[in-house]
């Protein structure tokens, strides 16, 4: 149960962030987008409360914060026609290698 409250927190991060980006562009959905930003981050965070009744501080915050900037970064780059490189990647491929570094070292 404690990964489905940090995937779903982790989730709720991106989709949050997302509509960060999609409001900040303006235009007739910007209220909806904000609304959704708002909606977003309150549900992630009260699943990542859940979440950190079940991991060590550092581990899930890592976890969480990687995995969503890992996902972010590829959400970029397909939608928002952001700019990607091999220094951005070989950083995104270092995030994730940290993450699985993390729970191999037995921190639960």
């Amino acid at each position: 149960m404690k990964w489905i409250y940090l995937l779903a927190s982790i989730a709720f991060e991106v989709l949050g962030t997302t509509a960060m980006k999609m409001a900040s562009q303006g235009g007739k959905n910007a209220m909806i987008w904000n609304v959704t930003v708002w909606v977003a981050y309150i549900i992630c965070f009260g699943l990542l409360q859940y979440a950190m009744k079940y991991f060590e501080l550092g581990t899930v915050y890592a976890i969480w914060s990687g995995v969503g900037i890992s996902i972010l970064a590829v959400i970029g780059y397909f939608v928002f026609e952001d700019s990607f490189s091999a220094l951005k990647i070989g950083s995104i491929a270092l995030i994730i290698v940290g993450i699985i570094g993390l729970n191999m070292s037995g921190a639960h």
